[in-house]
């Protein structure tokens, strides 16, 4: 081979080099960009004396293995911000020392001191209708802040299914268009497998998935249970839909290739955005609704059962002075029947603030009972009246389900919402324990004061104690969050440095490579340089 083929053979390397490292220099803050190395090596062509250089490809440096574990971090970090920003608007709620329930629960007892004090005092009734009535005030505006952050839920649910749905929908095309690149051109297409990596990343802060490779370049995404979101050019559609069990809540639903849409297991999305929406519901924004209505329900009930043992000032028995939500029971949509069933307090045990559900079992007649947050099983038959009693709750079907039909009871998830005064004429406050006790009877009002002293709240605890164990338990909750989220983001940051030393473009190194390809071009142009004069002296001596 000649000077100058062996020249311009280094002057096309150095060109590719150049064009390399400047492309480097230039995407230094592309996000998703994976830095470039020109491969060279030695020309098969030309004689035994040298055959020049080649340029054998580009390679792009991509660590699948780093880039898997980052995108799994980063779906887990997301996934715990998600949960903290949530739950921190609960905590901050609750724990708000000026808004808070205990302050007004103390200033309603304290009403009913006053009005034991001088029970048929005017001032002291209206007292205590006023405080009652800024109390239930209050429960409504805490329940109704958490309804507005559940439809927030449901909503924000409902967006990142549709992102989820539209970044499956790029990846499958971009699988598509890098098997067309490759068979076209025999080489990587660098530039469209940076952004299918890049959209990968996206997918995974929204919702955990796995990445598979298939026949060496398409990526097959699929849920945490295998189903898949991308297979080849086909992308599979998410849906948000109102949960079968739950029509309150949006859940996750899956569309597969038949167009049949199936409600997800909530466990098979743990992490991304969507995890965090669905975590955060679960485990904090369910129990403190239900809590929040258990501690409304036990005020009211415990306080209506004792004004209706009093007398008022007209010396008639007392009546209801609270009124409050009604358990709240829901038919599974996938029943066979179309059998629903009506629930109330009963006064055989506390109220509870957990969830249950009830299974028909046509062989034996009766019930499964599921606490659905503690998960215990019982078995469960209706009573001589025809009702379920449990948990604080009395239910009545309307006729005989089908076999393996399910029921949702939630007992106190309505109770603040319709916690409110039954009524507003003072006179009726039963401050009196006979019916002719007199205007100085006392007696039924002391009843009600010591109210605040009993253990009301499930049995177990008073009602500031109830307020403050809730206030606690979501204070704990976002503490561990918090705890979470730090540990997380140290590991996605440790990975993602890890990620950049291999992949990540170096402006030093590239600088230096820069000044070494231009040397290199220099190079190559002196053997061309040589190879002239070379062919100068031999022409000149034939003259």
């Amino acid at each position: 081979m000649s000077l100058f083929s062996i020249g311009l053979s280094g002057l096309g390397a150095a060109q590719s080099a150049l064009s390399t490292t400047s492309n480097n220099i230039t995407n230094v803050y592309t996000d998703g960009y994976n830095r470039q190395l020109i491969q060279l090596g030695e020309s098969s062509s030309g004689g035994e004396m040298g055959n020049g250089v080649k340029v054998n490809g580009v390679q792009r440096q991509y660590n699948a293995y780093i880039s898997g574990q980052l995108n799994q971090a980063n779906s887990r970090e997301t996934a715990l911000e998600t949960y903290q920003k949530q739950i921190n608007q609960v905590d901050d709620l609750l724990a708000d020392g000026d808004s808070g329930l205990t302050t007004l629960m103390q200033k309603f007892f304290s009403s009913l001191e006053d009005l034991s004090g001088s029970p048929s005092d005017a001032a002291a009734r209206e007292g205590v209708l006023g405080t009652a009535q800024s109390m239930v005030a209050q429960f409504r505006a805490f329940d109704t802040y958490l309804q507005d952050m559940r439809d927030g839920v449901n909503g924000q649910i409902g967006s990142v299914v549709s992102q989820v749905n539209d970044l499956s929908g790029q990846v499958a095309d971009l699988n598509k268009q890098i098997s067309l690149a490759r068979a076209r051109s025999g080489e990587e297409p660098n530039a469209l497998l940076d952004q299918r990596d890049k959209l990968v990343g996206d997918m995974s802060k929204l919702v955990d998935v796995d990445v598979a490779v298939q026949d060496g370049s398409t990526y097959q995404i699929s849920l945490s249970n295998g189903l898949p979101l991308v297979a080849g050019n086909k992308s599979f559609q998410l849906r948000a839909i109102n949960g079968d069990e739950d029509g309150a809540n949006k859940t996750v639903g899956y569309r597969d290739s038949s167009g049949g849409v199936r409600e997800l297991n909530a466990s098979v999305v743990q992490g991304g955005e969507l995890g965090g929406l669905l975590r955060f519901r679960n485990d904090t924004l369910d129990g403190a609704q239900n809590k929040l209505g258990q501690l409304a329900a036990s005020l009211a009930g415990s306080f209506n059962a004792v004004q209706e043992q009093g007398f008022d000032l007209d010396g008639d028995p007392g009546q209801a002075f609270f009124s409050i939500g009604s358990p709240n029971v829901q038919a599974n949509e996938r029943n066979a029947s179309n059998v629903s069933m009506s629930a109330s307090y009963s006064d055989d045990a506390p109220v509870s603030a957990d969830d249950y559900r009830l299974t028909y079992q046509s062989a034996s007649d009766d019930y499964q009972l599921q606490n659905l947050t503690s998960g215990e099983t019982s078995t469960i038959a209706t009573n001589a009246d025809g009702d379920l009693v449990f948990g604080g709750v009395s239910v009545t079907p309307s006729g005989t389900p089908a076999d393996g039909d399910t029921f949702l009871v939630q007992p106190t998830r309505n109770a603040a919402a319709g916690f409110d005064i039954a009524f507003t004429d003072t006179s009726l406050f039963a401050a009196a324990a006979s019916a002719n006790g007199g205007s100085g009877d006392n007696g039924n009002a002391l009843k009600l004061l010591d109210l605040q002293n009993q253990k009301q709240v499930g049995g177990q605890a008073t009602f500031s104690g109830a307020y403050a164990a809730l206030v606690s338990d979501v204070g704990n909750q976002s503490a561990i969050v918090n705890a979470n989220l730090t540990t997380q983001q140290g590991l996605a940051d440790q990975l993602y440095s890890y990620q950049q030393a291999d992949s990540g473009v170096n402006l030093d190194e590239e600088y230096a490579n820069l000044l070494r390809y231009q040397q290199y071009y220099t190079a190559n142009a002196k053997i061309i340089d040589a190879g002239t004069s070379v062919l100068d002296t031999i022409l000149g001596l034939r003259s």
